[in-house]
């Protein structure tokens, strides 16, 4: 098994066809958000906006290849699971920002 994630719609991305995958890596040990599309036309169409917007904030894919991820995030490296409280609103945090963010670049590109 290399990784375990679930995903979801938050509702101002679902009408764009985007969705939110929240990932643990196994053979790195580490939690990321992932902005993703439903198919990989969506995800060209917002690869190549993100692409040349120049928006750096977080990690942007370089190809379509082999890659299921538009942005990606690392939350959390090595977590620890014996805090599962704190780990939780880690995730909770830094996923509720990526969206955030996400959502205000697309909203100042489409609004």
């Amino acid at each position: 098994m290399d990784l375990t994630y679930f995903h979801f719609f938050p509702k101002s991305l679902k009408p764009r066809k985007l969705k939110i995958v929240i990932l643990f890596i196994h053979d790195v040990f580490r939690f990321e958000v992932w902005l993703a599309g439903n198919n990989k036309k969506v995800q060209i169409e917002y690869l190549n906006l993100f692409t040349k917007s120049n928006w750096n904030n977080y990690h942007l894919a370089s190809t379509t290849k082999g890659v299921d991820s538009i942005l990606d995030h690392i939350l959390i490296d090595n977590p620890n699971f014996r805090e599962l409280n704190i780990l939780t609103r880690q995730i909770e945090k830094g996923s509720l920002k990526f969206i955030k963010d996400v959502e205000t670049f697309l909203s100042k590109k489409f609004d």
